[in-house]
């Protein structure tokens, strides 16, 4: 074994964000942008001598060759053991069923998620801790120190493995163990929701169609779906992963998932539809005739998930991200179970779970999640919903109608101005922040506005407090408007602004949320000047 120390200097941006380190592929590319990263992540960590480390990423192109050099400086510093997906693949959720399983140290784990991949798309690497999650805020900023001392790296001079067989190897003084990325989780899938009740629910001729997007999740729902649940032959579809995401944006909205919501609103439409993104931690599901927001979709599955065979004994409590609807709040209220109104951020579900505090976990974003892993988990979602339609007996649009006449309709929208430069990002939060105030008691579009704040969240298990989540504005017409910025791009800021109003009555549910927050969406362009400050006439995606 031969290990060479390569003399370094800091790069600058190697700052970590809610979910890790993302920058476009040809960065991270670049000669000792990636093995500078990998031992500051070593670093801020605490090393990694005699640690197992699971090693895996969503396909994305330069993802195996990443993999490589990961596992060169992994032995180089002295780990004891590598698990590594088949190929170099593991969906997110997946990694930290292993990390979990295996009782691991942590987990490496490469995706940028959503975003487009290929070799002018964008790559991302993130360090999961050993109870599966995301890194704590007090890691990444462990990390992000080690990025501005750092002068050194270590690596292995010896040529990594192929990732292609599976079984064991030896790197150095590490063992390279490569493992099929979906069995675990099939295993795992098997004891929460009912394999057989969902199979005789396809027997019966439910139909589905799920696109994978040609992303990390086709081999999973595959192996699930069509392999031990009995669907049709090509039910899941576009089902082969891909270093591009075949040219596509692999985000399950009904932008870069359009042809899906066009089958779901068409006469042809199957009993359900169904999608997941980049690396498998976010889903959308649809019935015929109907788009089950990620907000109303946590809300649903908290009323109904005594149905799953993993979650008979009840509810522990419901969390949600901040910029989420209050949908949940209203069954947590219902059932009696503790609500929990978090930052954004997989990681500040963690603590809860661990404290055995929540159950189920969600943001707005297309992210749902349980005390199953530490991850959001798309394919779970999916599947807690096809079990719940078969307990149930009853069609999406039917479920979701009903859910809405017993707790009432937040009708809730999401706009996004991507791409808008940094300095006017910035400002516009800075001037938010500089008039709240001023805000209440005033009147924008016709809303008088009773509150408004900066969100900071105090952690119930640890007493840590984070602050400047977003600006947030309560109507008096329980309407509200929440304004931040998205730190899960790679160029320029995101602005984000997320709109809703509450209706209880049965006779209003009928509507189209845009229409019916026109009000709200009016009165927060009219308090951040939106137009104005960014040049847009529209949001870039609306969902």
């Amino acid at each position: 074994m031969t290990v060479e120390t390569v003399s370094t200097a800091p790069i600058e941006g190697q700052k970590p964000g809610t979910s890790g380190l993302r920058k476009k592929t040809a960065v991270f590319m670049q000669p000792g942008y990636l093995e500078n990263y990998v031992q500051a992540v070593i670093e801020g960590v605490g090393g990694v001598k005699g640690r197992t480390i699971v090693v895996g990423g969503d396909g994305r192109y330069f993802n195996d060759k990443a993999i490589g050099i990961i596992l060169r400086i992994l032995a180089a510093n002295g780990a004891e053991r590598a698990i590594v997906g088949q190929n170099g693949m593991l969906s997110t959720p997946a990694a930290s069923n292993i990390i979990r399983k295996r009782k691991t140290f942590g987990g490496i784990v490469l995706s940028a998620s959503h975003n487009p991949g290929g070799e002018d798309g964008d790559f991302g690497l993130k360090f999961n801790i050993s109870n599966g999650g995301p890194a704590p805020e007090a890691i990444t900023d462990a990390i992000f120190a080690s990025t501005k001392s750092l002068n050194e790296y270590r690596i292995l001079k010896d040529a990594a493995p192929s990732l292609a067989a599976l079984g064991e190897t030896r790197l150095g003084g590490m063992i390279v163990e490569i493992i099929d990325p979906v069995a675990d989780y099939v295993i795992l899938m098997e004891t929460i929701v009912d394999f057989d009740r969902i199979r005789k629910l396809f027997e019966s001729g439910f139909t589905l169609r799920f696109d994978a997007m040609h992303a990390i999740t086709g081999p999973y729902a595959k192996a699930i779906i069509e392999g031990i649940l009995g669907a049709p032959a090509g039910t899941v579809v576009n089902a082969t992963p891909l270093p591009d995401f075949g040219g596509h944006h692999p985000d399950p909205n009904p932008v870069h998932a359009a042809e899906l919501f066009r089958l779901m609103f068409s006469s042809d439409a199957p009993d359900m539809g169904a999608a997941s993104d980049g690396d498998g931690d976010r889903n959308i599901v649809l019935g015929r005739g109907i788009s089950v927001s990620p907000s109303d979709s946590l809300a649903v599955l908290a009323a109904n998930i005594h149905h799953a065979k993993g979650y008979r004994s009840g509810l522990k409590g419901i969390a949600r991200s901040m910029p989420t609807s209050r949908a949940a709040d209203r069954v947590a209220e219902k059932l009696k179970v503790d609500l929990f109104e978090t930052p954004t951020g997989w990681k500040f579900f963690g603590n809860l779970l661990d404290a055995g505090r929540v159950t189920i976990c969600g943001e707005e974003s297309a992210g749902t999640g349980s005390d199953h892993v530490r991850e959001k988990d798309g394919l779970w979602a999916i599947l807690l919903w096809l079990d719940i339609v078969a307990a149930r007996g009853q069609s999406i649009a039917d479920i979701v109608a009903e859910h809405w006449r017993t707790y009432g309709r937040d009708f809730y929208t999401r706009h996004d101005y991507e791409g808008i430069s940094t300095a006017s990002g910035d400002q516009l939060m800075a001037d938010l922040r500089g008039a709240l105030e001023t805000l209440p008691g005033r009147s924008f579009a016709g809303l008088k506005v009773a509150s408004a704040d900066d969100f900071a969240y105090e952690d119930p298990t640890d007493g840590s407090v984070t602050r400047h989540q977003g600006v947030r504005v309560l109507f008096a017409n329980d309407a509200r408007a929440v304004f931040r910025l998205s730190g899960t791009g790679t160029e320029g800021a995101t602005l984000r602004v997320y709109l809703e109003t509450f209706e209880p009555d049965p006779s209003r549910h009928d509507q189209d949320p845009q229409d019916v927050l026109a009000d709200v969406i009016a009165a927060a362009d009219a308090i951040a000047g939106i137009r104005e400050r960014t040049g847009r006439t529209a949001p870039d995606v609306i969902t």
